[in-house]
């Protein structure tokens, strides 16, 4: 099984880069949502560190961006609970894969959480930052005090192009983003 792995910066269109590729994809922002919507352990374990800001259960998505708005130790507290829950379903994911010839990884923090293995092939999706912009601001929850949180645990965008196997340019065109993944996809296969 071949694992790609998906970077890039917030709003760069990673997980419409995963999508495109017509093979499995581990979306972790989906699945924490699932956890958050279904998993009462992860509320109680949230409810006990910080219990002043998650408080209902399902937990409800503002509870978590105030947590981490209001302090960057939430962030920490919050990665370190959901995160164990995180690679549980990552295995379960490529268990269930693994026969499939390629899964693809769509996990936002692949390299900073030393998820990925050696033999990973990574992509980085690299879009312009005015086109990036414009897609944030449209985002119904957009809160530029949370992105900024998270650009700040995160690697820069140079550090994770070097890393890259294959840099793949998001215009956000169907057809250009096919071409590019077909022509990527020729080299690994």
């Amino acid at each position: 099984m071949i694992r790609i792995g998906i970077l890039g910066d917030i709003g760069s269109g990673k997980s419409y880069v995963a999508k495109s590729f017509g093979y499995p994809v581990f979306n972790a922002d989906y699945e924490v949502s699932k956890l958050y919507k279904k998993d009462k352990k992860i509320f109680n374990k949230l409810n006990k560190k910080l219990p002043k800001y998650i408080s209902t259960f399902p937990i409800d998505k503002n509870e978590v961006v105030k947590a981490i708005v209001a302090n960057k130790v939430n962030l920490k507290k919050i990665i370190t609970i959901v995160h164990l829950e995180i690679r549980k379903a990552l295995k379960f994911f490529l268990k269930r894969n693994r026969n499939k010839k390629i899964v693809i990884l769509d996990i936002p923090l692949l390299l900073e959480n030393r998820i990925n293995n050696k033999n990973d092939i990574l992509v980085f999706v690299d879009s312009k930052k005015a086109e990036i912009e414009k897609r944030l601001i449209k985002r119904v929850n957009f809160n530029r005090k949370l992105i900024n949180k998270f650009k700040k645990i995160q690697f820069t965008s140079a550090y994770k192009k070097r890393k890259s196997n294959f840099i793949i340019k998001n215009n956000f065109k169907k057809k250009s983003l096919n071409k590019s993944i077909k022509k990527m996809l020729n080299e690994i296969l």
